[in-house]
């Protein structure tokens, strides 16, 4: 009996290549399969299905219930297993690496319509992380569907020849070579694609094999290959086809010319799955869902960050989301260096009239930026392990005159450099160079051994002889070429180094671009990625400003992939769901045009905790603040019902304050402008609705913290006297200047200092519950006095500096109780204020013009 079900569930597996799980079905019963064997056999695969399905990575948002056609690979697959076999040899193990791998790919491909149904037209979207192995994800699928019968696959690759070259290779590498019987080729590795005289060689029913395209986004070569495969309308009836959209919010969303064709080419083919790949999806989410669009309405999948990826949050930290304690949020790595803005005119122009005839200054920082990556490659030698090629990335402006205005003083930079190797001052300069920066990022904390300026000192002069400068953008012939032997290169460009394309090696940036858009500024970032090796190395240099717009684009990253979670979890599907995405002030999310669908999300601040971390530095700012928190003090202690006072725990609780004292508070209390989650007029227009609405929030707690160790120094009014608490800067993350940003004010005990019982083991959630017990209708105010000269901890001076202030400053924390019965939501639409002087927008002349 057993041998019959074996056989015939063989059978059953052997018809889903040619027939959707249902009629593979109908073939098996009538073969006489008895009605017993049947039942198992679907529950065998139900089983198989479910388990596909329910993977806890990657998460998906699926619309309906799709029919899980694939359940994994099979024997007698020949793409799959071939990749397996070069990641194997690349150094990949089977464990996490391959597996992770396998279930993932598996997922997607599951996520494709059967390639025997007579016709479908799905559009799903696939979010990974920067650098991160999005490639080989759409590879794998790719190896997985063309085992299973699909036959056309077109690889959108991007805007430039440089990232299509790239990705033609690399499926070559991973498709082709290891079967090539298998497949023919429209494109190749310097070739896009060209009309070809005889659509039947490709897709007739004599031929067999599976059809690679790969080709740019542009308009012209689009073109080309809509009106081919419309000529070749009589052979693609029965032609399953996948198309990738590598970085899918480029060009494809809302643009004149490549939209339309990507749709028209989608509209020639009977059969098609458009699947884009992105790790900025802003743009694609902001489609509406219900236009004729490339909104992903099939299915979105979130791959998981991959183990030791270098991503935003890990080298600029992030604030801390609702629900989290500020205190277990990191800070970063401490690899990141301020440019001063004094520097900025010296490598960029300040206006675009000064663009043609600019000649870039070699400053401090970029000098001091270029002989640590000197260093760096040299370490790297001595030990000899990770990637062969070294890359240093100089990005400054979008203008290739630009670019190229920096070979002459590099190309002198390194000759000199070579020259004076031996001169005792320089090796001084580089010794004290080496020696800072690695005792910033110790090598022992991420597992390698340090090396010694003795050991990289022999290594340095062929350093510097092998040392290329290159110019690539789009008028030089200059390219950075990974194929013939280990590279050493500084590599001086633009957009063609911005998007998809891999910078091997890359361990030391230099960054000044200005950027408009969460979307470019997440794309301009090449140093993410996988640093095996060399993990304690790479460094970038940025101004502070930029570094805190990387900061802030950790944190909305972060909540929008939780936003999708969150959905996964409430069985939402992709047309009923919307990420909200975190507004900056000098920001916007993604181009106007690709934001022309987006509404503004109402917000709500119930059961929230808001608090106060940048604050200007300058005395009379800061000495309105302390004003307005006097003057409320002095108000509390007039009208509140009871006060708690503990002088010595630094503590003060006045209770039942009217929520008109609060309001006036809100109005004389100045947030910073970079603060857009403390918007007072939201926050008032928020109070003022509950209050009339619910009955709630009419009544408020206000304390005051200070510090209970040291010296009672701070007075807000006569008998409330505190010690003044210490909250030092994140160091080279503080913004523009005049500006600090302690990222954390409030602690986890203090959001509960007018509960009572033992609050000190409370979870976020667990303080949450008791307020909603002991106070449902009640607001918190905290005021914290912190000291002008706030210092840090020894624990934290890698990553914070002294505050700096001119007075005192004074922190705010707000605690809005969760609604019982509803929320009163507020909205506002936020203009990006688009920082002042020259700002370089993504230049997308290339989609237009005829193909090179």
């Amino acid at each position: 009996m057993a041998d019959d079900f074996n056989d015939n569930y063989e059978t059953f597996v052997a018809l889903l290549d040619r027939f959707p799980p249902a009629e593979a079905v109908k073939r098996l019963e009538a073969f006489g399969v008895s009605q017993d064997i049947m039942r198992r056999i679907r529950e065998q695969h139900e089983q198989q299905t479910v388990r596909i399905r329910e993977l806890e990575e990657p998460q998906s948002v699926v619309l309906g219930n799709r029919d899980t056609w694939y359940t994994g690979p099979q024997t007698g697959d020949k793409c799959w297993p071939a990749i397996v076999e070069l990641l194997r040899k690349d150094g990949w193990p089977q464990e996490p690496a391959i597996r992770s791998l396998d279930d993932s790919s598996t997922r997607i491909t599951s996520l494709l319509n059967h390639p025997k149904e007579r016709e479908f037209s799905t559009r799903g979207l696939v979010v990974g992380y920067v650098q991160s192995g999005k490639t080989t994800s759409f590879t794998s699928v790719m190896a997985k569907a063309a085992d299973r019968g699909y036959k056309l696959f077109i690889v959108l690759a991007g805007v430039h020849n440089g990232l299509r070259r790239q990705t033609q290779a690399r499926l070559v590498q991973q498709l082709v070579e290891p079967n090539p019987s298998q497949w023919s080729q429209l494109t190749g590795l310097d070739k896009d694609f060209t009309p070809q005289e005889n659509p039947a060689s490709y897709f007739g029913n004599s031929n067999k094999t599976h059809v690679l395209c790969v080709v740019k986004k542009n308009a012209t070569v689009l073109r080309k290959l809509s009106r081919w495969l419309k000529s070749a309308s009589d052979y693609l009836k029965d032609c399953p086809a996948l198309i990738i959209d590598d970085e899918a919010d480029q060009a494809t969303v809302a643009t004149k010319s490549i939209n339309p064709l990507i749709l028209s080419i989608m509209e020639s083919l009977p059969k098609s799955a458009y699947v884009g790949y992105t790790a900025s999806p802003f743009a694609n989410l902001l489609i509406d869902p219900s236009s004729h669009d490339l909104y992903p309405q099939n299915f979105v999948v979130n791959l998981p960050k991959p183990k030791g990826h270098f991503g935003t949050e890990v080298l600029f930290g992030r604030y801390a989301l609702d629900g989290e304690d500020p205190n277990e949020v990191d800070d970063g790595h401490d690899m990141i260096r301020s440019v001063p803005k004094d520097d900025v005119p010296c490598v960029r122009p300040p206006t675009r009239d000064e663009v043609e005839g600019f000649e870039p200054v070699i400053t401090d920082t970029l000098r001091r930026a270029v002989e640590y990556f000197w260093l760096v490659t040299a370490a790297r030698r001595v030990r000899g392990t990770g990637n062969a090629h070294n890359t240093m990335l100089i990005h400054t402006s979008v203008h290739t005159s630009v670019h190229n205005s920096f070979k002459r003083p590099l190309l002198h930079l390194r000759d000199r450099a070579a020259q004076t190797l031996s001169d005792p001052e320089r090796l001084a300069r580089l010794r004290r160079l080496w020696e800072e920066e690695t005792a910033h990022v110790p090598a022992e904390e991420f597992g390698e051994k340090p090396v010694p300026f003795e050991k990289l000192l022999g290594k340095l002069p062929a350093v510097l002889d092998d040392c290329r400068i290159i110019m690539d953008n789009s008028s030089s012939e200059d390219r950075l070429d990974y194929e013939n032997g280990p590279v050493v290169a500084i590599a001086v460009g633009g957009n063609t180094l911005s998007r998809g394309l891999t910078l091997e090696g890359l361990s030391v940036s230099y960054f000044v671009r200005a950027v408009s858009a969460y979307d470019t500024l997440l794309q301009m970032g090449r140093w993410f990625g996988f640093r095996n090796g060399y993990a304690d190395l790479p460094r970038i240099w940025m101004t502070d400003e930029l570094a805190e717009w990387f900061r802030h684009l950790a944190t909305v990253e972060t909540e929008m992939r939780r936003d999708i979670d969150v959905y996964l979890t409430e069985s939402e599907d992709p047309l009923t769901f919307a990420v909200r995405l975190r507004t900056h002030p000098a920001l916007r999310v993604t181009a106007a045009a690709k934001m022309r669908d987006a509404v503004t999300a109402a917000s709500s601040y119930g059961g929230k905790r808001v608090q106060t971390h940048y604050f200007h530095t300058d005395a009379a700012w800061l000495s309105r603040n302390t004003q307005a928190a006097r003057t409320l003090v002095e108000a509390s202690v007039a009208s509140s019902v009871r006060a708690d006072e503990r002088p010595e725990d630094g503590r003060y609780v006045f209770r039942d304050v009217p929520h008109d004292v609060v309001i006036d508070f809100l109005g004389s209390y100045e947030f910073h402008e970079d603060s857009p989650e403390n918007d007072r007029d939201l926050i008032i227009d928020y109070i003022r609705k509950r209050v009339s609405r619910a009955g709630s929030l009419g009544r408020w707690s206000i304390a005051v913290i200070g510090n209970p160790a040291g010296e009672r120094d701070f007075t807000f009014t006569s008998g409330v006297t505190v010690g003044r608490i210490t909250r030092a800067r994140l160091k080279s993350k503080g913004g523009k200047d005049g500006t600090a940003d302690i990222k954390t004010l409030m602690s986890r005990r203090d959001a509960a200092v007018d509960l009572t019982g033992d609050t000190a083991r409370l979870t976020e959630k667990g303080i949450m519950d008791l307020r909603r017990a002991q106070a449902p209708d009640t607001g918190l105010l905290v005021l914290y006095p912190i000291d002008k000269d706030s210092e840090p901890h020894p624990s934290k001076e890698q990553s914070r500096s002294a505050l700096q202030a001119e007075e005192h400053v004074i922190g705010v924390g707000l605690v809005f109780p969760a609604p019982r019965h509803g929320d009163s939501t507020v909205e506002k639409y936020i203009s990006a204020k688009l920082p002042a002087g020259l700002l370089e927008e993504e230049d997308f002349s290339l989609l237009e013009g005829e193909d090179a």
